[in-house]
């Protein structure tokens, strides 16, 4: 059997420990062998490929990024897209293909196993943890602790000056990296896209601190959105799959702090250095797990499934469930932590 491997979307710590994973036992219990296809749905689209056997997967467990590369390509959006992915993976000799990516690669994957007839198993992959049907995904533990020193880092110099510091970290249309990043790093105001927030009460969690003479922190997830107001935009163009780009609600609040409490304010966008560099032990753990659980559902013909974390267990379940919704910050949680706010 030949199997092929993408990776889409945003790059993620823990790619390769899964493009690792799938290999070694694919071709070491299975004697499989294996395609790797560039650039996300970009590969099998146009039939784009690169060598991947036990040699190309040495060395790679700690490294960042993607050895397959990625991208945003949509084949659903491209003239007669299914077909030729269907043709390129004929001529190539590939019976299978793992998907690994988040909610859109692996929307797609559904789509083509389920309406397509093509043979393809999901593996979760976002730093934003959003995807339902799995308690986490990798990525997500090194985004939060590189998200955390960062705002460790950020107390001193806040502490120096005496001002307001907000920091703006990933999440779309989750706030878990702000929620858990936030409550780590100790910070005052945690604001997540599930919770529309209400600036007056921002500035009064800020002014509470400043009379305790404190600095305070505020950590904003790049979705988050004010009570009165919309999502903030770093312009209007949309990316394959119909998104915006997101950017600039931490300067924005910051702007509003400072003119409504008159206390100095500062932003730092994180932005995608918590998607950089070497992923962390659990990251590597999840992701090579899930790596040894796909090429089984493979062996198994166990097509349209995707693994997933369920407590300290790696479940099959149909790629449909898992994107089928997001998984939010339930309210519960989020009450939960605002003892710290302010």
């Amino acid at each position: 059997m030949r199997v092929g491997v993408l990776t889409g979307g945003g790059d993620c710590p823990g790619l390769n420990a899964v493009i690792r994973a799938v290999v070694r036992k694919g071709v070491q219990e299975y004697g499989y062998e294996f395609t790797g296809f560039r650039d996300g749905w970009r590969g099998p689209l146009d039939g784009v490929t690169v060598p991947l056997g036990i040699p190309a997967v040495r060395g790679i467990l700690p490294r960042g990024g993607t050895v397959l590369g990625s991208s945003r390509t949509n084949p659903l959006n491209e003239q007669d897209g299914i077909r030729r992915i269907k043709d390129n993976l004929a001529a190539l000799g590939v019976d299978a293909l793992v998907a690994i990516g988040g909610e859109d690669t692996l929307g797609v994957a559904t789509r083509l196993a389920d309406e397509y007839g093509v043979p393809c198993v999901g593996v979760p992959k976002t730093i934003d943890n959003d995807l339902s049907a799995t308690d986490y995904t990798f990525g997500f533990d090194t985004a939060v602790g590189i998200a955390t020193e960062a705002i460790d880092r950020l107390h001193t110099t806040a502490e120096s000056h005496m001002r307001v510091l907000v920091v703006e970290v990933m999440g779309r249309h989750s706030g878990w990296i702000a929620l858990h990043s936030g409550l780590a790093g100790g910070a005052n105001v945690i604001l997540i896209p599930e919770h529309p927030f209400d600036v007056d009460q921002v500035c009064a969690w800020v002014t509470s601190r400043f009379r305790a003479s404190y600095a305070p922190i505020v950590v904003v997830a790049e979705g988050a959105v004010p009570c009165d107001g919309d999502m903030v935009l770093k312009d209007q163009s949309l990316d394959a799959f119909g998104h915006v780009r997101l950017s600039g609600v931490g300067e924005w609040l910051a702007k509003q702090i400072e003119k409504r409490t008159g206390k100095e304010a500062r932003t730092t966008v994180l932005g995608h250095v918590q998607r950089g560099g070497t992923p962390s032990a659990y990251d590597r753990w999840l992701a090579t797990r899930f790596g040894l659980h796909a090429i089984d559902c493979v062996r198994d013909g166990d097509f349209g499934t995707m693994v997933a974390l369920q407590g300290t267990d790696i479940v099959r379940v149909p790629m449909a469930d898992a994107t089928a919704r997001l998984k939010t910050v339930p309210p519960s949680l989020y009450e939960e932590v605002g003892v710290f706010f302010g």
